[in-house]
C-alpha cells in the first residue's frame, strides 16, 4: 500500500506569503492537517478559514534532544500514512532547515511504497536578505543553532543561526561564538522576518541571550568578521603566507626555497624542546608558532612551483592517521600500546607493498643528529632481539669504552680516538634507551643547564666590577656552585 505525503510550507510570515496553490491544498483538505508547531503567524489565519490542525508540539517535550523528536516525528506521519494521504506542514520553505523533512526523503529512498511530495513556500531567507540589507553572493552560511560544530563557522561570511528559540540554545551560540569574536562584537537579532511582526535589533555578542524575547521565529545574524579578527584561523595564517609569498609580499620570504630553510626548521624545533623544558606553555605556543610557520612557508613554496600545497600536506597526515588508527576509526580492538605500535608497524610495511626493506636500519633519515641517529639504530636492532635484556651489561660496556679510550690516547692518533670516543657516546645512548630516556632531548637539556649557569657567573661578575679574565677558575667555581643552589631553592 502506497504511503502518501505531502509536504507543504507555511511561509515565513503572514497568510499573503502563501502560494495560492498551497492555500488552496489546506482549505480543501478533508482531513487533520498535521504541523511541525502551531507556533506560526499563518496558523491562526487557516484555523479561522477552517483547517484543522495536529501539531507536534508536545512531541518536543517529550525528548531532551532533537534527532529523537523528529524521528518520532517522521514515525507518526507514516503511520497516519498507511490509512489516507497526509499533509504535513512545516514553517517556512519544506527543504529549509527541516530534519524531519530529510529523514522522510531518506524513508522515501528505502522503501518504494514511501512516497513523498515537496510543496512550495516561501523561504524566509530572501525576507531576511532583505532586512539585513545583506547579499549572498559575498559569501553566506547558514546554521542550525541546535547543532552546529565551532570550526564549522565562516567568520568571513555572513552568517545566520535559526532556531534560536530559547535561552539556552542563545546562550549555547554565544558562549561557542566568544571562543573567536570579541564579547562587544555586533549582532543582529530577526525576529519573524518579511511578516507584519518583523523587527531587528542590534546588540553586543555578550548579551545575546539575556536583551531580546526569543521564540520559534528568531534568527542571529553574525557579520563577517575583519581579517584582524581572524589570526588565529589557519584560512587567514594561509592567506597571510600567501601575501607575503606573492608579487607585492616580502623580498625575504620571496626568496626562500626548501633548501634554504632546512636550517630554520631544526632551529625552531629545538627551540620548542626548550620551552618544553622550562614548562613555559606561553612560550611553547610561541615557538610551535614558528615551527608552523616553517610548513606553511614549505607548502606556499610547494604550491608557487605547482608540486603540492599544503592541502597535500594536511591530506597526507590526515589519511596517514586514519589509516594507522584502525582501532579508533576502524574495528580493530588493541588494548595496549604495544599493541598498537606492532599494528602502525604491519600498517607502514602494508604501504610500502608489503615488501621488506633490504635492511631493517635502511629507512633511518640521514640528516638526523648522529645521537638521534644511534637512538634509532639501537631501537630498530633492539626490536629484533637485537640488545640486551638488563640495564647491567650497558654499564659495563660503557666502562669498557671509556678503558679503550684511555688506551687511545697514548697512541694520539686522531682517527683512533674519535673511534674510541664514539664508542662511548654510542654506548651511553644505548643506556639512554634502556632507561627510555631520548639522548638528544637529555644532551639540550644539560646545554640550556649550562647556559643558563655560565650567565649567571657572568652576571654576578659584571655585579662585583670584574670581567671574566679578571676571574679565577676557583672563583668562576664558586659562582657555579651558588647558581646550582639558587636552582635548587627554587
Amino acid at each position: 500500500m502506497k504511503k502518501m505525503i505531502t509536504i507543504l510550507g507555511l511561509g515565513a510570515g503572514d497568510i499573503n506569503q502563501i502560494p495560492l496553490g498551497v492555500y488552496r491544498q489546506l482549505v480543501s483538505s478533508e482531513s487533520v492537517v498535521h504541523t511541525r508547531t502551531m507556533d506560526h503567524p499563518v496558523i491562526k489565519s487557516l484555523v479561522a478559514d477552517g483547517v484543522q490542525f495536529q501539531s507536534f508540539d508536545d512531541v518536543y517535550e517529550k525528548h531532551d534532544s532533537f534527532e529523537p523528536v523528529y524521528q518520532e516525528i517522521v514515525q507518526n506521519l507514516l503511520q497516519a500514512a498507511e490509512s489516507f494521504p497526509v499533509i504535513y506542514t512545516t514553517p517556512g520553505h519544506p527543504m529549509l532547515a527541516e530534519r524531519a523533512v530529510q529523514i522522510l526523503l531518506e524513508k522515501a529512498k528505502q522503501d518504494s511504497a514511501v512516497q513523498i511530495h515537496i510543496g512550495q513556500g516561501h523561504s524566509y531567507l530572501d525576507a531576511l536578505f532583505a532586512s539585513l540589507k545583506i547579499d549572498p553572493v559575498e559569501g553566506f552560511q547558514f546554521l542550525d543553532a541546535t547543532s552546529f560544530k565551532r570550526l564549522e563557522v565562516q567568520f568571513d561570511q555572513h552568517v545566520v543561526f535559526t532556531q534560536v528559540y530559547d535561552q539556552m540554545i542563545a546562550s549555547e551560540v554565544k558562549l561557542t561564538l566568544m571562543e573567536d569574536l570579541p564579547d562587544h562584537y555586533p549582532v543582529t537579532v530577526v525576529h519573524a522576518a518579511g511578516s507584519d511582526e518583523e523587527w531587528t535589533k542590534e546588540v553586543p555578542l555578550f548579551e545575546l541571550d539575556r536583551s531580546v524575547p526569543l521564540s520559534n521565529l528568531i534568527s542571529v545574524y553574525v557579520p563577517p568578521a575583519p581579517p584582524e579578527l581572524r589570526h588565529h584561523q589557519f584560512n587567514r595564517l594561509r592567506e597571510v603566507i600567501a601575501i607575503l609569498r606573492g608579487p607585492d609580499g616580502c623580498p625575504w620570504d620571496r626568496k626562500q626555497t626548501h633548501e634554504s630553510l632546512r636550517p630554520y626548521l631544526l632551529e625552531e624545533a629545538y627551540e620548542v624542546i626548550e620551552a618544553i623544558d622550562e614548562q613555559d606553555d606561553e612560550k611553547l605556543a610561541d615557538e610551535l608558532g614558528d615551527v608552523l610557520l616553517q610548513v606553511m612557508l614549505h607548502g606556499q613554496i610547494g604550491e608557487d612551483e605547482g608540486y603540492f600545497s599544503v592541502d597535500d600536506v594536511i591530506r597526507h597526515i590526515t589519511d596517514k592517521m586514519v589509516r594507522r588508527h584502525p582501532h579508533v576509526f576502524g574495528n580493530v580492538n588493541l588494548n595496549t600500546s604495544d599493541e598498537v605500535v606492532k599494528t602502525w608497524d604491519e600498517i607502514k610495511r602494508d604501504e610500502k607493498g608489503g615488501v621488506e626493506e633490504e635492511s631493517i636500519v635502511d629507512d633511518i633519515e640521514k640528516s638526523l643528529p648522529a645521537l638521534l641517529i644511534a637512538f634509532e639504530l639501537q631501537k630498530k636492532t633492539g626490536k629484533v632481539g637485537f640488545d640486551w635484556e638488563d640495564f647491567q651489561p650497558v654499564f659495563d660496556k660503557i666502562m669498557e669504552e671509556i678503558k679503550e679510550f684511555k688506551q687511545s690516547l697514548a697512541k694520539q692518533t686522531t682517527t683512533e680516538m674519535e673511534k674510541e670516543l664514539g664508542d662511548i657516546l654510542f654506548s651511553i645512548v644505548n643506556l639512554a634507551r634502556h632507561y627510555k630516556i631520548n639522548p638528544e632531548i637529555a644532551l639540550q637539556r644539560s646545554n640550556q643547564t649550562f647556559k643558563r649557569r655560565f650567565q649567571f657567573i657572568e652576571k654576578r661578575t659584571k655585579e662585583q666590577g670584574k670581567t671574566l679574565n679578571d676571574m679565577t677558575l676557583e672563583e668562576m667555581d664558586q659562582l657555579w656552585n651558588e647558581a646550582k643552589s639558587n636552582e635548587k631553592e627554587r
